[in-house]
């Protein structure tokens, strides 16, 4: 795996997955899926900012690494 991600887009993804982790554990919600979506959704973006790879990014051959 090469890195993709860089340093600027690393950090909005660590925010961003943890706001969305936060909101997912802390929101009740009649209907359960929702929480479980923020929760993964979070998750997927903190692994992704770890470990500096976005497989997303392969296909159209994007990288915001320098």
């Amino acid at each position: 795996m090469k890195k993709n991600i860089g340093d600027t887009d690393r950090i909005v993804r660590f925010v961003l997955g943890a706001v969305l982790v936060l909101i997912g554990l802390l929101v009740k919600m009649n209907s359960a899926a929702l929480p479980i979506i923020l929760v993964v959704l979070g998750a997927v973006l903190i692994v992704t900012a770890a470990i500096r790879f976005c497989p997303v990014y392969v296909p159209f051959k994007f990288s915001t690494k320098k």
